[in-house]
């Protein structure tokens, strides 16, 4: 049985190492140009070809990210009614809920999805590094490349190297240099769509705890795994959150949710910018006046037969 499932998991991965392998080769092959191919330096510059190339594939996902959070924060004022509604029926609350979201094209767990799809790229990639420090090739790595990999130094570390698996205190540093920029990276872009682009309203929900909760669970889990994780894979995926941070601050900064500091941000930059050109603004539009007095209602025509229609000139 176990076979069964390792078989089946070789199957799967498999594709996976095709695709990791030829993305990291291509971009080795530039490189070597003009560094050396069996350099560090080479080889840490392909993780990175590697991961920009991954997350450009992603955009899409992301752009799907973005929406579905911000129409769960824009839809917990409403969750919050529906709480009050139907909060003694939980099974009521949650068809009403998934309908609400239904009827917004809100997905809860889109948030998940760019996460998901790049843990197989992730795991692919630490079984190329663990394979090549081995000297044992996958995808279309040869075996000149493999050993090249496995044994490629960056500062003094090889490639391959994990915290756990040196003796080495200058390798260890540098593991934990990379595991500290990893955890932050991940909080710092959690913290910054909650502090920027999240309402005041959206705050006290069930989804804003959720939030809070993973603004310190993730990174903590990162760094508690990322001791394992081979400098190569630490370099991927922090250069992974940097991408991130850099696309959710374009994102936020052009397109923001409604009534969050981001889009205040951006009102007062676009007054700034008028100010600057010498243009006002527009006066508010001035409503009527409201008074206690009743409106008189309108009067409706009289009926009239079709003959009596017809006579009129």
């Amino acid at each position: 049985m176990i076979d069964f499932f390792i078989s089946i998991g070789s199957f799967i991965m498999a594709p996976l190492y095709w695709v990791t392998s030829v993305i990291l080769v291509g971009f080795h092959n530039l490189f070597s140009t003009f560094l050396d191919p069996a350099s560090g330096a080479s080889w840490a510059l392909s993780i990175i070809g590697l991961t920009l190339v991954i997350r450009a594939a992603l955009i899409p996902l992301f752009v799907k990210q973005i929406k579905s959070s911000r129409n769960m924060q824009l839809l917990q004022p409403k969750v919050k009614e529906l709480q009050k509604k139907y909060g003694h029926d939980r099974e009521q609350l949650a068809q009403k809920t998934m309908a609400l979201y239904k009827e917004t094209g809100t997905n809860p767990f889109a948030s998940c999805l760019p996460i998901l799809l790049q843990m197989p790229i992730f795991l692919s990639l630490f079984r190329l590094l663990d394979q090549a420090a081995k000297g044992n090739p996958k995808g279309v790595l040869t075996q000149e490349q493999a050993t090249q990999f496995g044994e490629a130094t960056l500062f003094g570390a090889h490639i391959a190297d994990t915290f756990l698996s040196t003796d080495s205190w200058s390798v260890r540093a540098l593991a934990l240099v990379l595991v500290v920029a990893m955890s932050a990276t991940t909080f710092l872009t959690q913290k910054q769509l909650m502090s920027k682009n999240m309402p005041a309203d959206a705050m006290s929900g069930p989804y804003a705890q959720q939030q809070k909760m993973l603004l310190y669970i993730l990174p903590l889990v990162f760094a508690v795994g990322g001791i394992a994780f081979p400098i190569g894979v630490l370099l991927y995926w922090t250069t992974s959150n940097l991408w991130t941070m850099c696309q959710q601050f374009y994102v936020i900064r052009n397109n923001p949710a409604p009534g969050t500091p981001a889009a205040e941000a951006k009102l007062a930059r676009i007054k700034a910018k008028q100010a600057k050109k010498g243009i006002v603004a527009d006066e508010p539009e001035v409503l009527p006046e409201v008074t206690d007095k009743p409106v008189a209602p309108r009067q409706q025509p009289k009926k009239q037969t079709r003959s009596q229609r017809k006579k009129k000139p």
